[in-house]
């Protein structure tokens, strides 16, 4: 997830700096989904001004066993000890509960473990805090668009579990979407992270194969020979896109697969109309170069 560099000090918590050891970095062995709910809780403890011995007093763990758990060392983390350590940061369970959940199955945790976990928990299955309401109103106004960015590259099933993690991992970052240069790349950000966790790279590339039956022009043939012509030039077209720079893929996916108009673009990714029109107009330039090369001639006959 991509957060900004020095995240806000919370009302009311100091900023000076720890006495100790400074807490080390995430192993590079957690996977996404750990690091879903882990990058949050890691974020708003060194925004807390709060040590690694205060929250071992508060929450009566080991200090060393809250910086494992803080840095991904060992086996999976029991709920416990996240809820313990999300209350004393005044983090919202549920959304970090839903990550977490996720996350355990991951790590290849029985439907058992998790729910022994949770015994000793409030768990708020049934009336769970609700979001902050500029969340949910973001949500509501962004989550379609999202689903659509996110079908160029998932099914189903993954595609409605990516804008999920999404809106969870915002829910548990808010206040530094709202501190961030721009909410709307903040999200984004977020977003495409997610979807790129789960889908399928070729030479580091990511595939878009399962956006050819999908498509906006795909939606408006009716001939079954057109259709099959037209996903062949399809796919050809989204391997073409999937070599593009970021920005420029995410402009041509939004524009030529979602059917969304520049201003729409624009906003969803947060950056200038001027910058979506350029980003366009240089990857169609690239795209057509590679599908639409010129005829050789006598004077350009390699």
């Amino acid at each position: 997830m991509i957060t900004p560099t020095d995240p806000p000090v919370p009302p009311g918590r100091s900023s000076t700096a720890r006495p100790g050891r400074k807490l080390g970095p995430i192993v590079p062995n957690v996977g996404s989904a750990h690091r879903a709910w882990l990058d949050p809780l890691r974020e708003t403890y060194l925004a807390s001004g709060l040590t690694l011995s205060d929250l071992s007093t508060r929450v009566r763990f080991a200090k060393s066993k809250i910086s494992e758990l803080l840095r991904g060392v060992g086996l999976y983390p029991r709920w416990e000890i996240v809820y313990l350590l999300a209350a004393e940061l005044d983090m919202p369970n549920w959304p970090l509960y839903r990550l977490w959940s996720q996350a355990a199955y991951e790590a290849h945790k029985s439907s058992d473990w998790v729910d022994n976990c949770t015994e000793r928990t409030p768990i708020l299955t049934a009336t769970h805090t609700a979001p902050p309401l500029d969340h949910r109103a973001f949500r509501e106004l962004v989550e379609m668009d999202y689903l659509l960015y996110a079908q160029a590259f998932l099914d189903d099933d993954q595609r409605d579990a990516a804008v999920s993690d999404t809106f969870d991992i915002l829910w548990l970052s808010w206040d530094d979407a709202l501190a961030s240069h721009d909410t709307r790349r903040y999200a984004w950000n977020v977003l495409r992270a997610t979807v790129m966790t789960r889908t399928p790279h070729r030479d580091g590339r990511p595939e878009l194969g399962m956006a050819a039956f999908d498509t906006v022009i795909l939606q408006s043939l009716t001939d079954p020979a057109d259709r099959v012509n037209q996903i062949a030039e399809s796919l050809e077209l989204f391997t073409a896109i999937s070599r593009l720079p970021s920005s420029q893929l995410d402009v041509m996916v939004l524009r030529r697969l979602c059917g969304r108009a520049p201003e729409t673009v624009s906003a969803l990714l947060g950056l200038p109309l001027a910058a979506i029109r350029s980003d366009e107009r240089h990857a169609t330039r690239f795209l057509e170069s590679v599908l639409c090369p010129p005829p050789l001639t006598e004077g350009n006959t390699p």
